[in-house]
């Protein structure tokens, strides 16, 4: 008796990816591909023509971008499970993704016994990050951590030490005493471990503080 197999829907707007990942999931006794799109828009007709319980897809495409189609999906679609594939490896993009209540993050370099463990979590209701998407969120948990070590008087501080500011302008900035401004930024060179301005600067840009 054969098992009834969920219908995945493939969107990505490169036909090597495509039929890359046609190829792989076929060793899936789970799952089947029905159909595939090569632009958002697309994805989502396929999508309603095919009743398909779980999404494959890229994010940076021509038209209407996944996240915008992750969007849709979520509202008119709520059962059906997405997996993002991407290049996309930046911190504060994942967790944009991720607030959309995707099922999985795999990067398109992650290997492809990944991407099917992938497919089988999700498949039995669970969420699934790649190796390598929960090592960044990891990281980024330490460098928020590290944000935490200062007050928002000392954050205040080194963003107008980004801006070349004297001890003097940043005193009448923020209505303190030049002493006082003093002390702030030996507290801040000793807390981040930074040896002159250009170690706080990269700090602060490692740590979000500025931009």
């Amino acid at each position: 008796m054969s098992t009834k197999k969920t219908k995945i829907v493939l969107v990505d707007d490169h036909a090597i990816v495509i039929d890359g990942l046609k190829s792989l999931l076929a060793k899936s006794e789970k799952a089947e591909v029905v159909a595939t799109a090569s632009t958002a828009k697309e994805g989502l007709n396929k999508l309603k023509a095919t009743t398909a319980e779980l999404v494959i897809t890229d994010i940076n495409m021509p038209g209407l971008d996944g996240l915008e189609m992750i969007k849709t999906i979520r509202n008119e679609f709520p059962p059906t499970k997405i997996i993002v594939l991407s290049l996309h490896d930046e911190p504060h993009y994942i967790r944009n993704i991720l607030r959309n209540r995707v099922q999985g993050y795999i990067l398109k370099n992650d290997t492809s016994a990944e991407l099917l463990t992938a497919v089988e979590h999700v498949l039995d209701g669970k969420i699934y990050l790649s190796s390598r998407i929960n090592q960044i969120m990891m990281e980024q948990l330490d460098e928020d951590r590290a944000e935490k070590l200062l007050t928002e008087r000392e954050i205040q501080i080194i963003k107008h030490i980004a801006r070349e500011k004297s001890n003097k302008e940043i005193a009448a900035e923020l209505f303190i005493s030049e002493r006082t401004v003093e002390t702030h930024r030996k507290n801040i060179f000793r807390k981040t471990n930074s040896k002159n301005i250009v170690g706080l600067i990269r700090f602060a840009y490692e740590n979000n503080i500025i931009e």
